[in-house]
């Protein structure tokens, strides 16, 4: 066996959430290595849906427009909307509408700078993975994790220690040790970390079982002009999901299967049964169809019991794993990505304590155990048939779909409570506003994980709105990224000496933007105080992954003293 050097992180597995926390870890500064079993990335398309929120983070790392430029992405640009049919040739049954659902190309221009982008899963991969490598992070091919242990007296994951983790080789049957600071498990939802570190995964492990058929029969015809994200099918011969592509000769169609049928048997995905069905659904008898894979899969609703164990995370599937109803699960986990990504950089550059890695599970677990229920309750409501009430209200416990992408609230150790914000020095300039506050947060409290008008609360994200600067109009968002930011308004006073003050305490940046201040972006709609829940001479501490982890509505009377106590917390110090 042979040993390599130390590495900060070691990142196991090479898809889309493990490229994208490699590609997060390069953008703070922080080399990984990416270890995969498989020989290359998979030409499957798999999964298609790029969230808006995921698409905002994303665009903080300049992806945005290349992954917009994709071949798919292109020919997938004007697909919106779920139909519901006989046959793809038959009569159309319905559109799918419910308050809660927002369609691909519904105007979130208010809510966010980026909107949903229809792309392969392959291409994605193919684009993430070639960002990461060109940051620094190293991605080896052909290398299945072992096994690994940590350092037994550093598993509260502080400054010193590590984990060692065994890798083999697969072409050569050679393995090597390899020694990293922290382990990120993005290994899917059969983690062998995960089972190797006895993490329960708990949940319902079969929801349903199905058939992925990807295929490429010319069905130009029968589409006509329509454009959209699927069309469930319901005769005698089929019921499922069939998905363009392309918009023309290659598709996908989710086969619903018979549960009392035997598991993965074969015999049951022949090509030509799998031809049987497409025909079926595309309601054309004598259809060419070439049959380009089949792959059973099963929906199961499962959420790790923790996701942190010492210097190892789980992220992606290896935590969470959901029904495909909302397109939730990938953007869940590119999204655990994110939050990890800056905490692991922070601690490692010495600008944080070992603290905030805690909450990494204290914020990510309550979130994705939320949308796992939201995924679960999507595919329950989902057309059964095509016969639909168009009477019945909103299904109980459904939260529409802008608030899972926008609206969740994260709680730790590390974020203000709404108590201490505007509490920031026993007393505000204005009462009135110190209480109007509290009041929202406990309505939110109240909500649990999901707000409905964050408002600026410490733990949201924080809010978009459009701004315009020296060159040219920019989103609240594109101030965030790098390093923590305090947000101040026109009336900054004494907020911009303190921040600088406080970051050469804790020996960390910290950017200012003075909105509508003499050197700050102007805001031309004069609402950014209102969607942070600040007055002007308010401020707001806001954390590289876009949260907001501190607000003082007012200028408290000890600007310096609450500020650096704010800032203190968020680096778990």
């Amino acid at each position: 066996m042979t040993a390599q050097p130390q590495v900060p992180v070691l990142i196991v597995g090479g898809s889309l959430v493990g490229l994208s926390t490699a590609l997060f870890l390069a953008h703070q500064g922080v080399p990984a290595l990416v270890v995969e079993e498989r020989d290359a990335l998979s030409a499957h398309p798999r999964t298609r849906g790029v969230n808006p929120r995921s698409m905002e983070l994303l665009r903080s790392v300049g992806l945005a427009e290349r992954l917009r430029g994709l071949p798919s992405a292109g020919l997938l640009a004007h697909n919106s909307g779920v139909r519901m049919a006989r046959s793809l040739a038959g009569p159309e049954l319905g559109t799918f509408r419910e308050e809660y659902y927002r369609e691909v190309r519904s105007d979130l221009s208010d809510l966010s700078p980026a909107d949903w982008c229809l792309c392969h899963q392959n291409e994605l991969e193919a684009v993430l993975r070639e960002a990461a490598e060109q940051a620094g992070a190293v991605v080896q091919f052909g290398t299945e994790f072992v096994s690994c242990t940590q350092d037994a007296s550093t598993q509260d994951g502080g400054p010193e220690g590590e984990v060692t983790a065994v890798v083999r080789d697969r072409r050569t049957g050679r393995t090597r040790e390899i020694r990293a600071r922290y382990l990120v498990a993005a290994d899917g939802s059969g983690s062998t970390v995960r089972r190797q570190l006895g993490i329960p995964f708990p949940g319902t492990g079969q929801l349903g079982r199905f058939l992925a058929i990807h295929f490429r029969a010319d069905l130009t015809e029968q589409l006509g002009d329509r454009r959209f994200v699927m069309c469930y099918t319901f005769n005698s011969q089929v019921r499922g999901a069939l998905i363009p592509l392309d918009n023309a000769r290659e598709w996908r169609l989710d086969v619903i299967l018979d549960p009392a049928a035997p598991a993965d048997d074969p015999r049951a995905f022949t090509p030509e049964r799998c031809t049987e069905l497409v025909r079926a659904a595309a309601g054309v008898p004598d259809l060419a169809v070439e049959v380009l894979g089949a792959m059973p899969w099963t929906a199961a609703a499962k959420v790790a019991a923790a996701f942190r164990v010492g210097r190892v995370f789980l992220a992606g599937d290896a935590a969470h794993v959901m029904p495909p109803s909302g397109a939730f699960g990938s953007n869940a986990g590119i999204q655990d990505a994110h939050n990890l990504a800056w905490k692991l950089a922070a601690v490692l550059t010495g600008q944080a304590g070992p603290a905030l890695l805690d909450s990494y599970h204290a914020e990510r677990q309550p979130v994705c155990a939320a949308t796992v229920r939201q995924a679960v309750l999507r595919q329950q409501d989902r057309p059964r048939g095509g016969d639909r009430s168009r009477d019945r209200g909103l299904p109980p416990g459904i939260v529409d779909d802008a608030a899972i992408w926008f609206g969740w609230r994260y709680r730790s150790t590390v974020l203000a409570t709404e108590a201490q914000s505007w509490l920031a020095d026993s007393q505000l300039a204005d009462p009135q506003l110190a209480n109007s506050q509290s009041a929202a947060s406990q309505v939110a409290e109240e909500d649990g994980v999901w707000t409905t008008e964050p408002l600026g609360l410490p733990g949201t994200r924080a809010p978009h709105l459009w701004l315009r600067a020296e060159d040219g109009d920019c989103s609240t968002l594109d101030l965030f990224g790098a390093a923590p930011v305090l947000l101040t308004g026109s009336a900054a006073g004494h907020w911009p000496a303190a921040a600088s003050a406080v970051a050469g305490e804790w020996g960390v940046p910290l950017r200012v933007h003075s909105i509508g201040g003499p050197d700050g972006p102007t805001d031309p709609t004069g609402g950014w105080a209102k969607a942070y829940g600040v007055t002007e001479a308010g401020a707001v501490l806001v954390r590289p992954d876009g949260v907001i982890a501190w607000r003082s509505p007012d200028a408290p009377h000890d600007v310096h003293a609450a500020l650096r106590r704010a800032l203190g917390r968020m680096l778990g110090r």
